[in-house]
């Protein structure tokens, strides 16, 4: 292959150097990536395990997507979060009616999670476990 070069021609060392340049930030960008994916790992561990009271991001999640139920699987009710999740998607079926009853329940929790105190919401809630209301 080195026959084959032109005399004074730099393209193949060119080539070679970008190609090594490209190998090294494509490394370095495989480093960040797995460090960031471990980084929010550990952010989503400590966030869903910490006993941290979570009324504040619930009640204006219940306000804005409550008919998704977001707010039920922030504060762990997962069955209840997949309740009000399948009412919303059932909305397309029922011209909206079970989508309204879930967009209410969730204006609903909103205002009242909003409404409690702190250590109300973290018994009631979060350590008391009570799903509806």
């Amino acid at each position: 292959m080195e026959e084959d070069k032109i005399p004074g021609d730099k393209t193949g060392n060119d080539a070679k150097r970008m190609a090594d340049q490209f190998e090294e930030k494509a490394r370095e960008f495989t480093e960040e990536a797995k460090n960031t994916f471990h980084q929010a790992k550990e952010d989503w561990n400590q966030t869903t395990n910490s006993t941290e009271n979570k009324k504040l991001l619930s009640g204006i999640l219940a306000i804005l997507l409550g008919s998704l139920g977001i707010h039920k699987f922030i504060l762990g009710y997962t069955k209840e979060g997949i309740v009000l999740l399948v009412m919303s998607l059932l909305g397309f079926v029922t011209c909206g009616i079970t989508s309204g009853i879930a967009w209410v329940v969730g204006i609903v929790e909103g205002v009242i999670y909003l409404t409690k105190t702190d250590a109300e919401f973290y018994n009631t809630y979060q350590s008391g476990r009570k799903p509806w209301f």
